[in-house]
């Protein structure tokens, strides 16, 4: 497969850390020659506004905000298939990003990929201490961030 990285992440919070996992995607995306599209605003009002009219269930307005950028970048540029990072998070509801994948696959007749990344997280880990990648310690939302640090 010809992958393109694409990123697009209003959930991250602070913009501090926003940047950080920018740079750190381009800095990867150089030493791996993967081509890279990058949506560089922060949208973070909007993001608030969404993800707390979810409730509890934040992550899948985050999850699908996402995957719907994904998907209209990709009908935009005319890429046939769509996939997300996410799917390597043992932390992520796989079924529920499965399933909004395919719900958007149809609506833009563009394929979603599925694949159980988790499978190589570990790997994953190790090689990025190798090339001492940053590594954030939580999701990025304000809210993951707050649980993280809330009983420390």
């Amino acid at each position: 497969m010809d992958v393109t990285g694409y990123f697009f992440n209003p959930n991250i919070h602070p913009l501090t850390e926003f940047r950080k996992r920018l740079i750190t995607l381009e800095n990867y995306a150089n030493i791996a020659l993967l081509p890279l599209i990058t949506d560089k605003e922060y949208e973070l009002e909007s993001f608030l506004e969404g993800a707390l009219g979810y409730g509890k269930d934040r992550c899948l307005f985050c999850y699908k905000t996402r995957l719907e950028k994904a998907f209209q970048k990709a009908a935009d540029d005319r890429y046939d298939a769509v996939t997300t990072t996410l799917l390597y998070s043992k932390h992520q509801r796989h079924d529920s990003i499965r399933e909004m994948g395919d719900e958007l696959a149809d609506v833009y007749r563009i394929r979603f990929f599925y694949q159980d990344f988790r499978k190589g997280w570990k790997v994953g880990i190790e090689e990025s201490k190798k090339i001492n990648m940053y590594r954030q310690q939580y999701c990025g939302c304000i809210f993951s961030e707050r649980d993280r640090y809330r009983d420390a």
